[in-house]
């Protein structure tokens, strides 16, 4: 199994950034996808989980209607758009599978600031 995050960056408060992550070493269509952060001192959290069809996403009270999680089951690719992004909102991200054991790609940094 490998997880691949791109897209993080530097961006302004009330600006958008999209993340991706690209999967690959397993059956990507089959399996519930999330997005978790972590920021400087603070434990790992739950972003943004959605299902194996693509149908249905959940969300950290956080975040809701402000970041939007999908994927696309031919690329193997899931994605976090994340608008009217918060100087709160600076973490590294992670895309996680759970897999008969949790795994974790190796996260991309996003910076909120002015």
């Amino acid at each position: 199994v490998q997880l691949v995050e791109s897209g993080g960056g530097l961006v302004q408060p009330g600006g958008s950034l999209r993340l991706s992550c690209a999967a690959s070493g397993f059956t990507f269509s089959a399996y519930y996808m999330e997005w978790y952060r972590q920021a400087p001192g603070k434990e790992r959290e739950l972003v943004a989980g959605i299902v194996s069809s693509g149908d249905y996403a959940d969300y950290a009270d956080s975040v809701k209607g402000r970041f939007t999680i999908s994927r696309d089951n031919v690329k193997n690719t899931v994605q976090l758009q994340m608008n009217s992004l918060k100087t709160e909102d600076t973490a590294v991200y992670y895309c996680k599978v759970q897999r008969g054991r949790d795994y974790w790609g190796q996260g991309t940094q996003v910076t909120v600031s002015s």
